[in-house]
């Protein structure tokens, strides 16, 4: 490090990630010395866990290609070289998706890799930006390292950095910056090779070939080039096929969220007389999924459910069987009733892919979802749009049915869970946090009160403690079981960067009755909750901005 530079700061308030790391509106991280404090911080922890020094270490760095992604990566390898890193990958142009970035931690051995991106959030210079650490299990940093990042924040006096212009990020091959070595690679072909292990393309390509039409919307992401290579290079999908294929810096100005309210133009394509028969996006970052049949909506826990359901006959990598299912505690339960009748383990964690990580590490599950729109599996350690549409499309190859009789036909099997969420964005966060701090008070005394044409069974937080490691995360939401099966779970949400969002979840579930209007079924239910919270009164809002 005898080359770098020592460039006094001082610590930034305002610098303790959250569930998916540090989230602000990008020109927060423009600021001066903002996201070069938070990078610092990140190696005084690699720092601290390698006493030896980093030379030996290799770490990995790419995001999904938002307005400011590009300076961000040329500052974090700068700063790299200053910390005697031994060698960083980069991916090509900066642009790697977030279930990408596991599977190449994973496969090279790396020690991790800094990763950028917001997720779903909107992007551009007035819009979000976000940064995280995932560790060598290529899964997202636990609670305790990012809150030593965060000790460090508060501490700073100076970051260490190597000047060098003119780095060539934008060509594959090798570099020096400094001592440390940095290699240019695709941000394609580990990725793909990854899912050509687990899916049977030989049968994907048939299919498609018989006639099968799919649209897949890539919302102005980082998935495009992924979906055009796999769907229309390798699976022989038609050109076009791939929509909104180009990874913008804003998005297009568009929201890149893959759910009914932002994608509704998929949404009216699969709707529309000419339909394609199936239909998928995927979110900023590659990670997030939605899944639709011709005017027929999938919920991410049916989703998991139908997933678990088939994996063994449908999916080569898993024919050997599943080892459990794992879903956050919002998901509806449909996972739970697969799991059951497979007679593997299913478990129920907080918000958060770490926490699915603990599991997979040890082995003790194989599938995993979240119910905004997150659905992923052992091949990484976050969740993974592309192997979602995957693998529904071999669920459909093996079944030859559509979407909707696929879901159908497990709801027949196994009930359904009337299911939606309904999001209030852009709270004042002081009024938030007193309406729930009022309904915290009073979930002692809910049991047994009538409720929406039913009675509370019981009320109270969700605490969980990890099965593997013993790690204990309290009050995560929540949650209110009636006597007839449904239940509400009410939480505020850590992934946006202004003001807070409260989001309402509502399940109710039925053997029998499975062909009811779902909005008129929760509704009800959702009446009865706005009431408990008052909500008009507190924070001045009845109607949800997005309901999924």
């Amino acid at each position: 490090m005898s080359n770098a530079r020592l460039i006094p700061t001082h610590p930034i308030a305002g610098q303790k990630p959250g569930t998916s790391g540090l989230r602000k509106k990008t020109r927060e991280f423009m600021r001066p010395g903002y996201l070069e404090n938070f990078v610092q911080a990140i190696f005084n922890v690699l720092h601290e866990d390698h006493p030896g020094g980093l030379g030996g270490q290799t770490l990995i760095v790419g995001g999904d290609g938002r307005y400011f992604n590009r300076e961000a990566v040329l500052t974090i390898l700068r700063i790299a070289a200053g910390n005697g890193l031994g060698r960083m990958l980069v991916a090509q142009r900066g642009i790697l998706s977030t279930p990408a970035m596991s599977i190449e931690i994973r496969a090279r051995g790396a020690a991790g890799g800094i990763l950028l991106s917001a997720s779903h959030n909107p992007g551009g210079p007035d819009a979000d930006f976000g940064i995280k650490f995932n560790t060598s299990n290529g899964g997202p940093a636990p609670e305790s390292f990012t809150a030593r990042i965060h000790a460090h924040t508060l501490r700073l006096t100076e970051y260490r950095w190597v000047e060098q212009s003119g780095l060539p990020i934008d060509d594959l091959g090798d570099f020096t910056l400094g001592a440390m070595n940095v290699s240019v690679i695709d941000s394609l072909d580990g990725y793909v090779a990854a899912m050509q292990s687990i899916f049977d393309f030989d049968r994907l390509r048939a299919h498609l070939a018989s006639g099968f039409r799919i649209c897949f919307d890539a919302m102005n992401g980082v998935t495009g080039p992924y979906a055009r290579r796999i769907f229309e290079d390798l699976l022989g999908a038609a050109p076009g096929t791939v929509i909104r294929s180009e990874p913008l810096e804003d998005f297009g100005g568009d929201h890149p969220d893959p759910n009914l309210s932002h994608a509704a133009a998929l949404v009216a394509r699969l709707s529309a007389p000419d339909a394609p028969d199936f239909g998928a996006a995927c979110d900023g970052d590659g990670d997030r999924n939605l899944i639709l049949g011709k005017s027929f909506f999938v919920s991410p826990g049916d989703s998991l459910a139908v997933i678990a359901e088939h994996a063994a006959q449908a999916i080569p990598a898993y024919r050997a069987g599943l080892a459990g299912v794992a879903r956050s505690m919002p998901t509806s339960m449909a996972a739970d009733r697969v799991a059951a009748q497979l007679g593997i383990p299913s478990f129920e964690t907080p918000t958060g892919w770490k926490f699915f990580s603990s599991l997979l590490d040890a082995g003790r599950i194989t599938l995993c979802g979240e119910e905004s729109f997150g659905t992923g599996s052992s091949h990484a350690r976050e969740k993974d749009g592309i192997w979602a549409v995957l693998a529904w499309l071999s669920i459909l190859a093996d079944t030859r049915q559509p979407v909707s009789e696929i879901v159908n036909a497990h709801w027949r099997r196994f009930g359904r869970s009337y299911y939606q969420r309904h999001d209030y964005e852009a709270l004042d966060a002081t009024a938030a946090d007193a309406m729930l701090a009022r309904l915290r008070a009073r979930l002692d005394s809910l049991g047994g009160l009538s409720f929406a044409g039913s009675t509370i069974e019981s009320a109270g937080e969700f605490n969980y403690t990890d099965p593997v490691n013993g790690d204990t995360s309290n009050n995560q939401g929540v949650r209110i079981f009636l006597a007839d099966g449904s239940r509400a779970v009410i939480r505020l949400s850590g992934t946006g960067t202004e003001g807070a969002t409260l989001r309402l979840y509502y399940e109710s579930y039925s053997k029998d009755d499975i062909g009811q209007d779902c909005a008129a079924r929760i509704e009800p239910l959702a009446a009865a909750i706005r009431a408990l919270l008052e909500l008009e009164q507190s924070v001045g809002r009845v109607q949800p901005d997005v309901i999924t």
